[in-house]
């Protein structure tokens, strides 16, 4: 068997379908399955995971139409068996990239909004999204129509680190002077862009006040993650904090996630880095705006999930659209109303639950 996953999107979503792999591995360990991603972040967690044979990257989103399309020819030659396009992938642009590469078996999901417009029936083979299920059990699923049994438990999510990786992390705490004794907690404030995410992101000055209490305890250090666009919202947040942080600030994303390991804890946004944090199994406390927690949250990883339950909550759905909110006055209340105090106290009963664990 010869299968290509298409895994377009950023890297949380991308990393929501290791389970599915590795169940497909485990079940056809002779096949040859290839992985197309677009982010560099995708490429680069899964070139490290075993599961894969090849993995292929193509920046749809800054190359030319016509240069994508040869592309895609060549991608055409190999002859798939199957493509699987990773949930959630609701855009005519992904099922139009699945037509051309061709394969006899195209897998993918029938949406409940904007569905025919996203050209989702040229995938031949679909099943029906559930709202109820996590985005790791929709994946699951598609693999099951290419007779993947699945397991009454579904594994966790994979990262693979490499020596070097840890390496290069235990460089970058010796360089900063932060010893084995310290307690590390991570902090990420940021999000996604596209979609107007921006707007799920929990305000920064709150971030800043759960790093002023954190550091009455002195041997806590606090590293802000985030990619290079994020690196002026977590220097302005360490300045609130008094500049007891520690901006994280490295070439690689894998370096990154071998730092997110050393930590007790990640408080973060719904975003990429808090599903990093549970393939690393990290506990996660993670503050939830307009997303569906059912379906994303921290998977198998002790974790506390922050949110309003409002009438309006939650109202996000995969489509090509942005998030809206239905308020005129005091919008997006689901996440500015979230006060410093509900996520202290989340972030205490983690703590002490990891410690009953250990």
């Amino acid at each position: 068997m010869n299968v290509l996953i298409i895994a377009l999107s950023g890297i949380g979503d991308a990393l929501m379908f290791s389970p599915a792999l590795t169940l497909l591995r485990r079940q056809y360990p002779d096949a040859q399955i290839d992985l197309l991603s677009m982010f560099r972040g995708v490429k680069e967690l899964y070139e490290r995971n075993p599961d894969i044979n090849e993995v292929l990257h193509w920046d749809f989103l800054h190359r030319s139409p016509i240069s994508s399309l040869l592309y895609l020819l060549r991608l055409r030659r190999c002859r798939y068996d199957a493509t699987i396009s990773v949930y959630p992938q609701n855009r005519w642009p992904y099922n139009l990239i699945c037509y051309v590469i061709g394969a006899r078996k195209r897998i993918g999901h029938d949406y409940d909004h904007v569905n025919t417009r996203s050209l989702n029936f040229l995938n031949n083979l679909r099943i029906r999204e559930e709202r109820q299920r996590h985005n790791v059990e929709e994946n699951s699923k598609l693999v099951e129509l290419l007779g993947v049994q699945l397991p009454p438990e579904l594994p966790p999510l994979k990262v693979k680190l490499k020596p070097e990786d840890q390496a290069q992390a235990d460089e970058w705490l010796r360089s900063r002077g932060i010893q084995d004794s310290r307690v590390l907690v991570g902090f990420h404030a940021g999000s996604a862009l596209f979609k107007k995410h921006i707007r799920k992101r929990w305000a920064s000055e709150k971030f800043a006040a759960l790093g002023r209490r954190l550091k009455e305890n002195q041997d806590t250090v606090v590293l802000l993650f985030g990619g290079p666009e994020e690196y002026e919202l977590n220097e302005r947040i360490n300045r609130e904090m008094g500049g007891t942080g520690q901006v994280v600030q490295v070439p690689s994303l894998s370096t990154g996630a071998a730092l997110i390991a050393r930590c007790t804890v990640m408080v973060c946004n719904d975003a990429g880095l808090m599903h990093v944090a549970s393939a690393l199994h990290v506990p996660v406390v993670s503050v939830f705006a307009y997303t569906n927690p059912l379906g994303l949250y921290p998977w198998k990883t002790p974790h506390r999930i922050v949110r309003r339950e409002l009438e309006c909550s939650p109202c996000f759905y995969y489509s090509p659209r942005p998030v809206r909110c239905v308020w005129k006055d005091d919008q997006f209340r689901c996440i500015t109303h979230i006060e410093v105090e509900e996520v202290w106290q989340a972030l205490k009963e983690i703590q002490a639950e990891v410690k009953q664990i250990h």
